[in-house]
């Protein structure tokens, strides 16, 4: 892979590298959506560079990197605790939006809903700033797309349950931040 990147500058080699990295760990995206992330990011940061060709090298190298950290992780992770709560929440009547692209995805999926209890949901930025820092903003939502505050029901209740699947969880400024190791196990 060195050989691969040695023409570009260290810092967009870097990039692409990080970008690989957070899409390959999401757990969310396929093989083809980070193909194609990872080939627009090549063609706008590194256009004298053969996409066709880094591409593959850097999601393997972002594969390799994941399976070789997995092999140490507990067996239930951060982020199962997570899908427990949000299909928890589902079979509350809330909709849970996951990896959105943004929150217009996720109101549209809410107003599509018959009789939602709420929505939460998440971002794909959200997850790799998860993968990164070790915490993932979710966003609460009542049925008619207004932000829960402190002490409704609806929040507490969500908190509550974050909070009895082991997953810190803090209320700020709009939406609750869970702290958690990004350890989702992927196949590409």
């Amino acid at each position: 892979m060195t050989n691969s990147l040695q023409s570009v500058d260290e810092r967009t080699a870097r990039e692409l590298r990080g970008l690989a990295r957070v899409l390959v760990r999401s757990g969310y995206a396929d093989h083809a959506a980070i193909t194609v992330a990872l080939t627009e990011a090549v063609q706008e940061d590194a256009p004298t560079m053969d996409a066709a060709a880094l591409v593959p090298l850097l999601i393997g190298e972002a594969v390799v990197d994941l399976n070789a950290e997995a092999t140490a992780w507990p067996a239930t992770t951060d982020p199962d605790r997570l899908d427990a709560v949000l299909n928890e929440l589902e079979g509350q009547g809330f909709v849970v939006v996951r990896y959105t692209s943004d929150h217009h995805a996720a109101r549209q999926a809410l107003e599509a809903a018959a009789a939602p209890k709420g929505l939460v949901f998440f971002t794909d930025t959200d997850v790799w700033h998860a993968v990164d820092f070790g915490m993932l903003e979710l966003k609460v939502w009542h049925p008619d797309t207004a932000n829960v505050a402190p002490g409704e029901p609806l929040l507490d209740d969500v908190l509550a349950l974050l909070h009895l699947h082991d997953l810190p969880a803090v209320f700020d400024e709009g939406r609750i931040e869970v702290t958690l190791d990004w350890q989702r196990k992927v196949s590409l």
